[in-house]
């Protein structure tokens, strides 16, 4: 495995793992999600040039497109969150209220 290679899938791994067990305050799980959409679309980039394909896949592009609409999402939950319940700790949020 390229060094290029192991780089990013331990970039994955590590945000993946913080997304797991650091899950306090909702800023901490965004970035997570956001640094695993960073390094899943690094290498979909990279994927076709180390295939050698004459043609750019399309998929890098959506998934920055959703990247992004997750993280605008993310951020408009941070701010009502911490409007309505004054903090951004996850475990003062409970879903089955209204």
């Amino acid at each position: 495995m390229p060094l290029l290679h192991l780089s990013f899938y331990s970039a994955f791994t590590l945000s993946a793992l913080g997304l797991t067990f650091h899950r306090t305050h909702l800023i901490s799980a965004l970035l997570c999600l956001e640094s695993m959409m960073l390094s899943m679309y690094i290498i979909l980039s990279l994927w076709p040039v180390e295939n050698q394909a004459t043609t750019p896949t399309l998929t890098p592009i959506l998934m920055l497109t959703f990247s992004a609409c997750e993280a605008g999402t993310g951020l408009a939950m941070l701010v009502t969150s911490t409007r309505t319940h004054g903090s951004d700790h996850l475990h003062n949020l409970n879903l089955l209220q209204c």
